[in-house]
């Protein structure tokens, strides 16, 4: 019978996806994911009234540490549950698809980082929210210039939708290079917040 409690790091425990089973009884791992869900949500709502800057969003945050503490590739699922929730309320647009593709993107590049750890975990927050905020901006833009209908159909009306961009893109990579990296930090203080937490090995005696 295997006495190891389900906190105790087992070999090779770091290299592969978390179980159901184990998220269950790590429980505060999905319970601090919905937490941070709900907020993206709410901000997405709030944020306008609020006076927040356009395209200030933690969906890319919540997004990373959802697939570092689920450490499972279903966790990038996060900015899907983000924009659907809210465009439940605030209804969508005509690039709808190209914004919840850019999603997809984004999610993407979190779970290839999900079983990265100290220096190299920190490195991919960074580049998810660099390439993020830059492929979201390249991407939905260029969706703009081909539904929207506010910019002609040339070259010239291409580059004006990607200037017009531009104070979007800047408020959205200065917030994920703070809010990504952070993120990481906050799974990487609930992993070792674990390890405190961990009962000491069981030593088994042999009778002489």
């Amino acid at each position: 019978m295997d006495t190891r409690d389900v906190l105790t790091p087992a070999a090779g425990d770091q290299g592969r996806d978390l179980t159901v089973g184990e998220l269950a009884h790590r429980w505060w791992r999905p319970a601090t994911v919905v937490l941070v869900l709900t907020a993206a949500v709410v901000w997405r709502l709030v944020a306008p009234d609020l006076g927040a800057p356009p395209n200030l969003e933690i969906a890319t945050a919540a997004t990373f540490l959802a697939v570092l503490l689920l450490r499972n590739r279903w966790a990038a699922v996060v900015p899907f549950a983000v924009v659907a929730v809210s465009d439940a309320v605030i209804g969508n647009t005509q690039i709808m698809w190209f914004t919840w593709s850019a999603w997809a993107v984004v999610g993407l590049g979190a779970i290839l980082a999900r079983h990265l750890r100290g220096p190299g975990r920190y490195a991919a927050a960074l580049g998810v929210g660099v390439g993020g905020s830059l492929w979201f901006f390249a991407w939905t833009n260029f969706g703009v210039w081909l539904m929207d209908g506010m910019y002609p159909a040339t070259l010239d009306g291409l580059l004006a939708s990607y200037v017009a961009g531009l104070p979007f893109l800047r408020t959205m990579l200065l917030g994920n290079l703070v809010l990504v990296p952070l993120a990481a930090l906050v799974a990487s203080l609930v992993e070792r917040a674990e390890l405190h937490a961990a009962p000491a090995p069981i030593q088994l005696h042999t009778p002489r």
